[in-house]
């Protein structure tokens, strides 16, 4: 394994988050040595003989278990995922499809109050306040964050599947 390649695994062992190409850069090489170095990277760790895997997300690149080992992982560390109620994936998956949107436009939406499940999710880092809308009482509208992104998998929200399959997240009862 190169010098670089040593380099950029560290970084995206140490950070434990998506890191951007435009970060990589303070290592000295030019772009397009690191997107080199990340693609054999990523084929490199591909095939699950180190049980990790580099996955694109959120603008960025970041280590992963490798499919092949996520059960061990899971036998030893018994990792549990954050729950979210129905409610709060509800509104989520709301939010993501339709952002920049505004609380009452949510409560239109759902026909049920929607303050908690937003504390909630703000809370949470997985929504964020994006500005106000041009409306009486300039009310606040939401969207997604990057940590929606990065929980979720997604590169951007371009990811997210068409509305015509009907959002994953979206659990009417």
């Amino acid at each position: 394994m190169s010098n670089l390649k040593a380099e950029v695994l560290a970084v995206l062992f140490a950070a434990g988050r998506p890191v951007a190409l435009r970060e990589l850069k303070a290592l000295g090489h030019p772009e397009e040595t690191l997107l080199r170095t990340l693609q054999a990277l990523e084929a490199e760790l591909k095939e699950g003989s180190l049980g990790v895997a580099l996955e694109r997300v959120a603008g960025g690149w970041r280590l992963v278990v490798h499919e092949g080992a996520l059960e061990a992982v899971e036998r030893v560390l018994k990792p549990s995922p954050p729950r979210l109620s129905k409610a709060a994936l509800e509104v989520l998956a709301l939010i993501a499809y339709h952002q920049p949107i505004a609380r009452a436009e949510l409560e239109a939406m759902r026909g049920k109050s929607v303050e908690g499940v937003l504390e909630s999710l703000l809370e949470r880092g997985l929504i964020q306040v994006v500005g106000e809308k041009e409306a009486p009482g300039r009310p606040k509208i939401y969207g997604t964050t990057e940590r929606f992104l990065e929980v979720f998998g997604l590169e951007s929200l371009k990811d997210l599947p068409p509305l015509e399959d009907g959002p994953p997240l979206l659990l009417r009862g």
